[in-house]
């Protein structure tokens, strides 16, 4: 029987997040808790609910947030069943957490999470810039840390969250405070 390929490409890029953080204390099981908290947009969605209950004079911005949010998950979704990506499969990658589905391009959990690192941001009043390179990172390097996905699924999850969030801003139409 042939021995599986070395890995290059996108998949030794995974096997070097894997082999820098995997065995770190606490990165794994942090890598985890991203994992769950970003399934199905349902921590962020909580949290602009949350937004929305607690500041009511900021209600409408949470809730346009939350309605982003929503509509970054659906969008990732919806090209997934398009693109139809199988997730990474090489035996040198390590799928370190549970998924519902087998398809891998784009994350919806990159593109939640800067859907709603940006609008959460805005709703709180706070640089959406500096929300997104706060928040961000630790998602992106996670999906790639847990072995289920490409670093490109993860950059067009990116991109896919920032757009969404800039059309619901501009939808939004109302003025920045």
């Amino acid at each position: 029987m042939a021995e599986p390929a070395a890995p290059h490409g996108e998949v030794a890029a995974m096997v070097a997040v894997q082999s820098a953080l995997a065995d770190r204390p606490q990165v794994l099981a942090t890598a985890r808790g991203l994992s769950h908290f970003g399934e199905h947009s349902i921590g962020w969605l909580a949290g602009s609910l949350l937004g929305a209950v607690l500041v009511p004079r900021r209600r409408r911005v949470w809730l346009v947030a939350g309605a982003g949010v929503f509509a970054a998950h659906a969008a990732a979704v919806l090209i997934k069943r398009l693109v139809r990506r199988p997730r990474p499969h090489h035996p040198a990658v390590v799928v370190n957490v549970s998924t519902p589905s087998r398809l891998s391009f784009p994350s919806a959990h990159a593109t939640s999470t800067t859907a709603a690192a940006i609008l959460m941001g805005r709703a709180a009043g706070l640089s959406k810039r500096v929300c997104a390179a706060t928040v961000v990172p630790p998602m992106a390097v996670s999906r790639v840390l847990l072995g289920v996905h490409y670093p490109s699924d993860v950059a067009a999850g990116v991109a896919l969250g920032a757009a969404v969030a800039a059309i619901a801003i501009r939808a939004d139409g109302a003025p920045e405070r």
